[in-house]
């Protein structure tokens, strides 16, 4: 009876467990089919959406696919291809404003490398994009799309390992990129951990990984990761950083690893071209006026390409396929297009009017305006007023943030002083006032020889030919002092209408010139002075003090 009662027991268990088992496969099963039915429905939805399709955009259409297609970067592409399509290529930064093919010149220029039997990069070299504004990693070493990180097994993302207990590692976009070239956009945003850990991985080509769950000693962790951890990934590349900031904001550590190659702004011929690839490319026609109003409202090639697209869609609208002035006019209207600003110089003389070279940005040249007025007064009661400049601006260091005068300013001062020592003129028997017109505040040392020149003007009252510009930095004995961007400036004053151009004598064995205009070497202001006002001074001869030594004492009002 206890016998019958037991089988009976364990043939009820062996009944409930296969009941248990079979709805759990049964579960199983429906899950199975669930989830296949939800992919299916999934990929069925991928299907739909790959099924739908835009037309390409202009931009896109008109992205140059190689190095002839890049318009008005002559020297940059050179320099480019001098860097990276020889036996030992280089890392390269580029400077230049948005939207004149930095990209897409750097994109070009490793299939030319490629293509190139002396160039190591193979067949298969990657070009690996990533934007700087937007690389962001975990400070616990989580994640790091740039240099690679290593998914802990306690945290998501470890994958099959994580259950085993076993680091993971993940390689980055150095690893990605190794045998071909890692593009950074805006390289100048990167976080100052980011750039501390990419030039170690510059300097070792490789990259090394750490965590606190490897041991070499455990042997439940695959040959590959034993492999990854102690002797690193691979991360042999060329590095090319692309930026709109100037050299000045990137850090030297990075500057002194790397060429630096300057690419320029577009001129408005450059401007046009792309404008006309663009509507051509578009199936437009400009009629006669529209392309000339592109090149004066767009600042770069993005902008004209977009300037193109939205005026032929208005065109379009109204059952047109040529793209009038009004349709420009619209455009630039709406989307709060900026003329560009382009002086213009015309035959004739002034006094007190002079044309002066600068530089803003990644190496954009322009001429501007210096304009001084003299009125005589008493000695000892002139006033000085200087406008148009930054008085003063903050400096920061290491020791901490301080502010300083102009050097603008300083360039006014030791205008001052020249004139008085070299010249005989007492400053303070006129009231000058010294501007810079053009809304946007001067800085730099560099209008020194412009800022003494018109004032010589001004005071002497003669006249200064509108065909001749200056660059140059002054010191209180006259010297003209080298300055930067000096080939940019250069550049501005042939597309400004300028047929002389007076720089100093350091700068002029730094570049080689365009046709069409006459550089002037000069060393001392006595050069500028010899040429315009026909003053012949052996400036050698001239007395290092003054024998009635006077200060410059300017009222109360003046601007100091």
């Amino acid at each position: 009876m206890f016998n019958t009662v037991l089988i009976l027991l364990q043939l009820f268990l062996t009944i409930v467990m296969g009941i248990y088992f079979v709805n759990m496969l049964r579960g199983q099963h429906q899950s199975k089919s669930g989830l296949e039915s939800d992919s299916f429905r999934e990929l069925e939805k991928l299907r739909r959406l790959k099924q739908i399709h835009l037309t390409v955009p202009l931009s896109e259409k008109t992205r140059p696919s190689n190095l002839s297609e890049v318009i008005g970067q002559e020297d940059g592409i050179k320099a480019l291809k001098a860097a990276l399509c020889g036996p030992n290529p280089q890392h390269i930064l580029i400077y230049g404003p948005p939207g004149v093919g930095k990209t897409a010149a750097a994109r070009a220029v490793l299939r030319e490398a490629i293509q190139t039997e002396c160039s190591p990069f193979r067949s298969g070299a990657q070009f690996v994009e990533m934007d700087a504004t937007t690389l962001r990693f975990d400070e616990r070493g989580i994640a790091d799309p740039l240099i690679g990180s290593v998914h802990d097994p306690i945290y998501q993302g470890a994958g099959a390992y994580g259950p085993a207990g076993v680091p993971q590692p993940k390689p980055g976009a150095v690893t990605k990129a190794h045998g071909g070239i890692l593009f950074l956009d805006e390289i100048g945003e990167l976080h100052p951990t980011q750039i501390n850990k990419l030039l170690k991985v510059l300097e070792d080509r490789k990259v090394f990984l750490e965590s606190a769950y490897y041991s070499s000693g455990n042997k439940d962790i695959p040959p590959h990761v034993h492999e990854i951890f102690q002797k690193g990934l691979p991360a042999d590349f060329r590095l090319i950083g692309a930026t709109t900031r100037g050299p000045e904001d990137i850090p030297p550590a990075i500057r002194s690893r790397c060429v630096e190659i300057f690419f320029s702004p577009l001129s408005r011929n450059h401007i046009k071209t792309i404008a006309e690839n663009a509507a051509e490319k578009g199936n437009f026609s400009m009629e006669a006026g529209s392309v000339e109003l592109v090149c004066k409202y767009a600042q770069n090639g993005r902008d004209a390409v977009n300037i193109v697209q939205i005026a032929g869609s208005v065109a379009l609208l109204d059952k047109r396929h040529s793209i009038s002035s009004e349709d420009v006019k619209w455009v630039a209207e709406f989307g709060r297009y900026v003329p560009r600003y382009e002086k213009k110089v015309y035959d004739g003389n002034s006094v007190g009017l002079v044309n002066g070279l600068a530089v803003s940005g990644a190496d954009c040249g322009a001429v501007m305006d210096v304009e001084v007025c003299a009125v005589p007064c008493s000695a000892g009661t002139g006033k000085l007023s200087v406008t148009g400049i930054i008085e003063t601006e903050e400096l920061e260091s290491k020791g901490g943030r301080f502010i300083r005068s102009s050097s603008a300013r300083a360039s006014v001062e030791n205008m001052l002083t020249i004139l008085e020592r070299f010249y005989g003129i007492d400053p303070s028997a006129y009231h000058l006032h010294i501007n810079f017109p053009g809304g946007t505040p001067v800085d730099g040392p560099s209008a020194g020889t412009a800022i003494i020149t018109a004032v010589y003007s001004a005071i002497t009252n003669q006249p200064v030919n509108h065909r001749i510009a200056m660059t140059g930095e002054i010191s209180i004995h006259g010297k003209v002092k080298p300055v930067g961007g000096v080939s940019a400036k250069v550049m501005a004053a042939l597309e400004s209408g300028v047929e002389t151009v007076f720089i100093p004598k350091d700068n002029f064995k730094d570049c080689s010139w365009p046709e069409g205009i006459r550089v002037i070497a000069t060393e001392h202001i006595s050069d500028i002075f010899s040429q315009i006002f026909g003053i012949t001074t052996d400036y050698t001869q001239m007395p290092t003090v003054i024998s009635t030594p006077q200060a410059h004492i300017f009222s109360a009002d003046s601007k100091e």
